[in-house]
């Protein structure tokens, strides 16, 4: 039997990877999160800071360095973001 690789069958079908999907959602609740009232409570946990030491190791991979990722891959740049700030401090 054959084997046929899954982008073959995606580009047949016309469906995107899964990883595309997953990052398009991301996207499209951090934009909801962002029109959303400042003292909302996803406002809140999102910009919340855990005080004290993290526990020894690989870091666990958070949501922020996630979302990051998918702002790179977009193509995204958020006003007044750290790399903007970054940026700056190079120049």
């Amino acid at each position: 039997m054959d084997r046929i690789r899954n982008e073959a069958i995606r580009q047949k079908f016309g469906v995107a990877p899964i990883a595309d999907k997953m990052r398009e959602a991301r996207l499209r609740w951090y934009g909801h999160v962002l029109r959303g009232k400042e003292d909302s409570v996803r406002n809140v946990g999102l910009k919340f800071e855990v005080v004290g030491k993290r526990p020894r190791g690989r870091p666990k991979q958070r949501w922020s360095d996630t979302l990051h990722m998918d702002l790179k891959v977009a193509g995204v740049l958020l006003s007044g973001t750290d790399a903007e700030e970054e940026e700056e401090e190079e120049v």
